[in-house]
């Protein structure tokens, strides 16, 4: 899990994610740079119950995702997986299943139901999830609109109580 003094770290990766990948993410590069490091400081320092999990070659972060939880009474048995991202040179070597392994066993106990969405662009991440027991539920047609293309996301969840 990153700490505090991982938000440099976890700034530069989640920019070098928006920027390279632009089409997986919700968020877009070009709003995360007028985030400063002690914005990323505070986004880790809040995301209890939540997490930002972070993997290390050595001393640099190559992978992030996150859990949030959540709030309301009505909402806060359902987690969120979010920003999973592995550097190009470290893929396919199961970083991305670890990172998102440690999200559901941090969800597991803590909510009910695990979402997550994914670029249907992007079937490599969808098998991912669905191997470690996402279920897809619905495509969002036009869920992101990048200089003017549309592209489509899948809904997943992993329901805890079925397994």
């Amino acid at each position: 899990m990153l700490v505090a003094g991982d938000a440099a770290a976890f700034r530069a990766l989640r920019l070098e994610a928006l920027r390279t990948e632009p089409t997986s993410f919700g968020a877009s590069f070009e709003d995360t740079c007028e985030r400063t490091e002690a914005d990323f400081r505070a986004w880790i320092e809040t995301a209890p119950p939540g997490a930002v999990f972070g993997a290390f070659a050595g001393l640099v972060l190559v992978g992030m995702a996150g859990l949030k939880r959540e709030e309301g009474r009505k909402a806060c048995h359902k987690g969120y997986m979010w920003g999973v991202y592995v550097t190009p040179p470290h893929r396919g070597r199961g970083v991305a299943r670890a990172l998102v392994g440690a999200v559901i066993a941090r969800a597991r106990g803590m909510v009910a139901v695990l979402h997550c969405s994914v670029q249907t662009g992007q079937p490599q991440a969808r098998r991912l999830y669905e191997s470690l027991g996402f279920s897809t539920y619905g495509v969002e047609k036009k869920a992101l609109c990048i200089d003017g293309v549309y592209y489509d996301e899948a809904h997943l969840a992993l329901d805890f109580s079925a397994s």
